[in-house]
């Protein structure tokens, strides 16, 4: 599990470097156990071991997302990513997230190449996200989770 302490001097040397912590939160493939992959407790550990470590929760921590989305609204340095999920397939909890208090904490991933991104955002309009939020989601907030200019960013 994440909050294994074999892996904190990897975490702490993400801090040093500045260098988000991105990991798989939810459940496995069929051939590992799921509870590592659930958010609370294992990764609420490491968030509170690690203040300054910026972590992003990759494939919405399902079927916990709403255990993601506590330690996303409970920690500032905690994102949630929507890698390997269509836009049709988020859980309602997470849409009202986005939409609500945490337009600032969701990030859009597709898990390319498995997932083409295209694909992954097909229906975005369905999400019925006004602009601001929109451009968050698709754009803004990764460009500042991973400190990159956000002009360059498409």
């Amino acid at each position: 599990p994440p909050d294994d302490r074999h892996y904190y001097p990897l975490y702490a040397e993400c801090v040093e470097l500045g260098i988000p912590f991105c990991t798989q939160v939810g459940h496995t493939g069929p051939l590992r156990h799921s509870e590592p992959g659930r958010p609370i407790p294992y990764l609420d550990n490491v968030a509170l071991d690690f203040p300054e470590l910026v972590i992003v929760g990759g494939h919405i921590g399902y079927p916990w997302t709403s255990e993601m989305i506590a330690l996303a609204t409970k920690y500032p340095n905690v994102y949630i990513d929507t890698s390997a999920y269509k836009v049709t397939r988020y859980p309602p909890e997470l849409v009202a997230y986005l939409r609500g208090n945490g337009k600032h904490k969701v990030l859009f991933g597709s898990n390319h190449p498995a997932w083409p991104a295209l694909q992954c955002l097909d229906g975005l309009d369905q999400l019925e996200l006004d602009d601001t939020t929109n451009t968050l989601f698709l754009k803004d907030n990764a460009a500042r989770v991973f400190g990159l200019d956000r002009s360059q960013v498409t």
